[in-house]
């Protein structure tokens, strides 16, 4: 049964790193990110996304629904900035070039047109760091990395938590659609969009109260186990550094400041070509 987003023992470099060092990385990478607008930064970041992504040996099974949704949300966010802000690309670049000669309100610009892609490149580059995180990092593990780093283990606990029950809660999901599938109820692409949603609706409430009995569960026997009885604990998934995590810490701390530096060296964070 295929699983979405959820962790997978494999044999690679990634998998081998501390749960500390993936997640270092994945925060320097976010927020260096975050901060540039410098094309040629932001597309050196994405070609090593994808190559770390690649090198994660992460099937498209595991991230194809969820980076379908994350595509729509990109589209649909684009558009919001054109519709809301026509001319944001104009006021950064300080020059407004209209691609068809209208001029307009709503004339696509060369600059606007530059800033979106920005944009997208952004997300894209952040994306695959977020798969690759999520799919290669033991939560046990991500709970003791977040400890690590100064996180409450309440917090890290339930996160961790979360992540270790996404694969059964879409088992769930599944189990409940067939059985609804069994009782006649077309869900597959041969319904009607409309007809779609409403079944699939129809399954939240099942889901939300089978959800609720695995909290109780999950919270009694935790309770049953003195969770919480102390200000610190230890971790049986705790992953010493090694060398290659060294290494990682390193040369991720390094291209963070070189992207940064080539980003603000001028005083702005936009790359300005026009």
């Amino acid at each position: 049964m295929s699983r979405v987003l959820s962790y997978e023992e494999k044999d690679t470099w990634i998998h081998r790193l501390s749960g500390v060092t993936k997640l270092v990385f994945f925060l320097l990478w976010s927020i260096t990110s975050m901060l540039s607008y410098d094309t040629r930064v932001l597309v050196v970041m994405l070609i090593c996304s994808l190559l770390i992504f690649r090198m994660s040996r992460t099937e498209w099974r595991q991230v194809g629904t969820v980076f379908k949704f994350i595509m729509l949300f990109l589209v649909i966010n684009l558009l919001a900035i054109y519709v809301f802000s026509p001319d944001q690309g104009a006021k950064i670049y300080g020059s407004s070039t209209p691609l068809f000669g209208d001029t307009g309100r709503y004339a696509l610009t060369k600059e606007q047109l530059f800033y979106e892609c920005n944009v997208m490149i952004k997300y894209l580059t952040v994306i695959p760091a977020v798969f690759m995180f999520i799919v290669t990092t033991n939560p046990s593990e991500f709970a003791a990395s977040l400890n690590k780093v100064g996180i409450h283990y309440n917090i890290g606990y339930s996160l961790a938590i979360a992540l270790r029950y996404i694969p059964d809660v879409q088992d769930e999901y599944k189990k409940i659609k067939h059985a609804q599938e069994a009782r006649g109820i077309e869900m597959s692409s041969k319904a009607s969009l409309k007809d779609r949603i409403k079944s699939t609706s129809a399954i939240l409430f099942p889901l939300i109260f089978s959800s609720m009995d695995r909290i109780d569960i999950i919270s009694n026997a935790m309770e049953l186990r003195g969770y919480g009885k102390h200000k610190e604990r230890t971790w049986y998934s705790e992953r010493a550094l090694q060398r290659n995590d060294y290494i990682v810490l390193i040369v991720t701390i390094l291209f963070s400041v070189v992207a940064l530096v080539i980003t603000f060296h001028d005083g702005s964070r936009f790359y300005n070509p026009f």
